[in-house]
């Protein structure tokens, strides 16, 4: 059976949740659609979160960032929609997600969105240059 776009974020246990440790996630393939015209807007996106009890699971992320390919939203709302979506399922200690959209009539967009979880104390991770 071919594997299908997916809204459902699967996690599984951090295998050190006693620690504060980055994981960065890459996914330079991002595909939504304008809401103005319907044309695809493309996009690099890049995750990084401090995991507390939960991690996400790379392939269930994978799908459920391909079901936007058919969905149309501004970039500002696309980007803080799949943060609000991560944070649900993960309840990280901390997650930024920075969408760099490519250019569109000569103007570029970079959304930056970020969640502490309530309490936290610790370092952020530096922004990476891309």
């Amino acid at each position: 059976m071919p594997t299908k776009p997916s809204k459902d974020l699967e996690t599984f246990e951090n295998p050190h949740p006693e620690r504060d440790y980055t994981i960065e996630i890459e996914s330079p393939e991002f595909t939504c659609l304008c809401p103005k015209t319907g044309q695809p807007d493309f996009a690099t996106l890049y995750l990084d979160y401090i995991p507390d009890r939960k991690c996400v699971e790379l392939k269930s992320l994978k799908l459920y960032y391909w079901s936007y390919r058919d969905e149309g939203g501004f970039h500002e709302a696309v980007t803080n929609k799949i943060l609000d979506d991560l944070v649900a399922a993960t309840d990280p200690r901390y997650m930024r997600l920075r969408a760099e959209f490519n250019v569109r009539g000569g103007i570029y967009t970079n959304v930056v969105v970020e969640h502490r979880q309530p309490g936290w104390q610790g370092e952020t991770p530096p922004v990476r240059v891309s």
